[in-house]
């Protein structure tokens, strides 16, 4: 399958796979990896616009970057049009684009009236996207879901207006903020879209396999996917999707590779984060790269009761190599 790749303004991304912005997962050590497996462009986690401009320093933690994942991609959420171009001004220097979260479904965000809050007032989209445009000159876009419920889908008209404020590319992810991650993305309406807007169009929802990704292109005409809850644990989605592209076959990973990858991954975290609260945050990440393997279910239990580094590393290099020589023995 042939595909173009993108371009966001006066962006070219080398392929039409992107990594979503995660809150709690997008950090730089987790996006170092999935930018070696292959992503065109990552991204921080959502940026909150108020943290920005009060000068908080955790706030600043989140745009921690390194030029290997260049281009970098920084995600700003917040309700008020002012305050949002104030901190969009904060950030010319920080990342290769900005993108304005109009979609998270978390209650914290919402109550504040910024995510998939906003869905529910497209003037006040329109009054956003106004003013951070006139406070950002590079590459802007937008990511959104289809409306806030059933009887709100509004995903067209937010599109549109998105377009006319010189927003230059919107994400969909086809489910309404009311849906949460439940049943399943409506990709007939990433097509929609794509059909009513000059602008590029990327999909996200529910790619999990090189298939999903390849059927998603193909049904909806969009310019580029952007991977989320699918790569958890697994960056070798963005590889195989790659490959798929050229033709190839999907490789998937043996338990050896999802160890050295896994390991590398910790010593990231450790290097950003200290030991401390590297061995809390992989806790979650050895589980997810565990999934498919022997022994999964027992060894995430271990984790949950892992109290050190040393005991991380220890009960993760026994799991992982007792799969390998599982998998050896049935050669």
């Amino acid at each position: 399958m042939q595909t173009i790749p993108p371009r966001i303004g006066p962006l070219k991304l080398d392929n039409p796979i992107i990594l979503a912005p995660m809150a709690g997962i997008t950090n730089l050590p987790y996006r170092r990896i999935m930018k070696a497996h292959g992503a065109a462009m990552v991204f921080t986690e959502m940026v909150s616009a108020n943290g920005l401009i009060r000068d908080g320093r955790k706030t600043r933690e989140l745009l921690l970057s390194c030029p290997e994942e260049a281009p970098l991609g920084v995600q700003l959420f917040g309700d008020d049009p002012q305050v949002l171009a104030q901190a969009a001004g904060m950030l010319l220097e920080d990342g290769a684009l900005l993108d304005i979260n109009m979609g998270c479904p978390v209650k914290k965000v919402i109550r504040s009236g910024a995510g998939s809050a906003l869905l529910k007032d497209p003037q006040r989209i329109g009054r956003i996207l106004r003013s951070v445009r006139s406070a950002y000159p590079g590459p802007l876009t937008v990511k959104i879901r289809s409306g806030w419920d059933a009887n709100t889908v509004n995903y067209l008209a937010v599109g549109k207006i998105a377009q006319d404020e010189g927003v230059d590319a919107i994400t969909l992810h086809p489910r309404t903020r009311s849906q949460g991650f439940s049943g399943q993305a409506d990709w007939l309406q990433i097509g929609e879209l794509k059909a009513t807007l000059a602008i590029p169009v990327f999909g996200s929802g529910d790619i999990f396999t090189a298939e999903d990704a390849l059927q998603m292109l193909q049904q909806t005409g969009c310019d580029g996917i952007m991977i989320g809850r699918g790569g958890y644990g697994n960056p070798w989605l963005i590889r195989d999707i790659l490959n798929r592209l050229q033709g190839k076959e999907s490789a998937g990973a043996p338990a050896a590779e999802k160890y050295r990858v896994a390991m590398q991954h910790l010593q990231y975290h450790r290097q950003q984060f200290g030991d401390l609260k590297a061995m809390y945050e992989m806790r979650k990440h050895f589980s997810w790269y565990a999934r498919g393997l022997s022994g999964a279910s027992r060894f995430r239990s271990e984790l949950q009761r892992t109290e050190t580094i040393a005991q991380l590393i220890e009960r993760a290099s026994a799991f992982f190599q007792a799969t390998e020589s599982e998998a050896e023995a049935e050669q």
